[in-house]
C-alpha cells in the first residue's frame, strides 16, 4: 500500500525518490541549514512533504541546472525558500512571480512612493521624479540611500545622459 502524499518519507524513501544516496541527503543537511527534517529515537529522520519539495529544488539546481553548494545557498539567501521549493515542484511561474516581487521590494526600498510620488495630486499630470513643494518636506525627512562608488559613477553618467537629452528636446520645441 502506497502512503498519503502528506506521509513523513524515511531517508531511504527519499533517497530513492531523488535518486541520490542517503549520504547526500545528510552532506545537504549539514550545508543548507533550512533541511530540518524530524528525528526520532536513534537518530531516525522523517521528511515532511515540504522538506521533500525543497530537497527536490536543491537536486534540480545542483544536478540539473549545474548550480554549486555556494551558488545554491546565494540563491536561498536571495529568494528564499518558497523559490527553491517552486523549482522542485515544477512551478517555475510561481519562482519567476518569487523572483519579480523581491524585484519589486527592492525597487520600493529605493524609491518610496511618499517620497518619489509619480503624480501631481492636483493636476493628475505626470512629472519627473513628482517633487512638488510639499515633497521637499518629505526628502529632507527621508533616510538616505547610500550607493558604492560604481554606483555613484553610473548615477552621476544617467543624470549628465538625461540632462543632454532633456537639452536636446527643449531645443527641438523652440526650434
Amino acid at each position: 500500500m502506497d502512503k498519503s502524499p502528506e506521509a513523513f518519507r524515511t531517508i531511504s524513501e527519499v533517497a530513492d525518490m531523488l535518486g541520490v544516496p542517503q549520504h547526500v541527503l545528510r552532506f545537504w543537511e549539514t550545508r543548507f541549514s533550512q533541511i530540518k527534517p524530524m528525528k526520532r529515537g536513534g537518530g531516525r529522520r522523517y521528511y515532511r512533504p515540504a522538506d521533500v519539495d525543497f530537497l527536490k529544488g536543491i537536486k534540480h539546481l545542483l544536478y540539473d541546472k549545474g548550480y554549486t553548494i555556494k551558488g545554491v545557498q546565494k540563491l536561498l539567501k536571495e529568494n528564499g525558500i518558497a523559490f527553491v521549493v517552486a523549482l522542485g515542484i515544477g512551478d517555475t511561474s510561481a519562482a519567476e512571480a518569487i523572483v519579480r516581487q523581491k524585484q519589486q521590494n527592492q525597487h520600493d526600498d529605493l524609491f518610496p512612493e511618499d517620497i518619489l510620488p509619480s503624480q501631481n495630486q492636483n493636476t493628475g499630470s505626470r512629472k519627473l521624479f513628482g517633487l512638488l513643494k510639499s515633497d521637499e518636506d518629505k526628502m529632507a525627512s527621508a533616510k538616505k540611500i547610500r550607493f558604492s562608488k560604481d554606483g555613484s559613477a553610473l548615477l552621476q553618467e544617467a543624470l549628465f545622459e538625461l540632462i543632454e537629452c532633456k537639452r536636446l528636446l527643449d531645443r527641438a520645441r523652440s526650434g
